[in-house]
């Protein structure tokens, strides 16, 4: 049975401006800690079946896929390195976002679900570590998604034409 990490907030948006902005996967690295860019793959840009590459000082990167949509609603994302499956220390992990109205509000719940290799000693071991990056990330995306201000520094996006 998988672990999971889930932290929720509530956005000052209404449903339909925190689609507008959930649905853009390029928007990411505003309020991921440690992503450098996103890049998408070829298809879709957003629905099921979209997927990118989002990447990180150094060199390193992680593919993410689309694998549920629901419109209005949110989506699951399933992590993995290209096609050799999910990154170490995982054995399988996905990432789901999900939107629920409260009066003029909405609330975003944000899960990682996951294995790891090296068993439940491991999974205690990181617990903690997993349950803080989901709560630092609903964190972000609430602030970015608020003011439109970059949360991530170690994001620069390139300068509107």
């Amino acid at each position: 049975m998988p672990a999971i990490a889930s932290h929720s907030v509530l956005l000052n948006l209404t449903p339909s401006a925190a689609w507008a902005q959930l649905r853009d996967l390029s928007l990411a690295p505003h309020y991921v800690p440690g992503l450098t860019g996103c890049q998408f793959h070829p298809g879709p840009r957003e629905g099921l079946g979209a997927s990118r590459r989002v990447s990180r000082k150094g060199g390193q990167w992680l593919d993410e896929s689309v694998v549920q949509w629901q419109e209005g609603i949110g989506f699951v994302l399933i992590l993995h390195k290209a096609s050799a499956g999910a990154p170490f220390p995982f054995r399988e992990a996905s990432f789901s976002y999900t939107l629920q109205a409260e009066g003029d509000a909405t609330r975003i719940t944000l899960r990682m679900s996951y294995s790891l290799r090296g068993g439940w000693l491991v999974e205690k071991l990181l617990t903690k570590a997993f349950n803080n990056v989901v709560r630092e990330i609903a964190k972000n995306l609430k602030a970015y998604y608020e003011t439109g201000k970059t949360q991530n520094p170690q994001f620069s996006p390139a300068p509107a034409p």
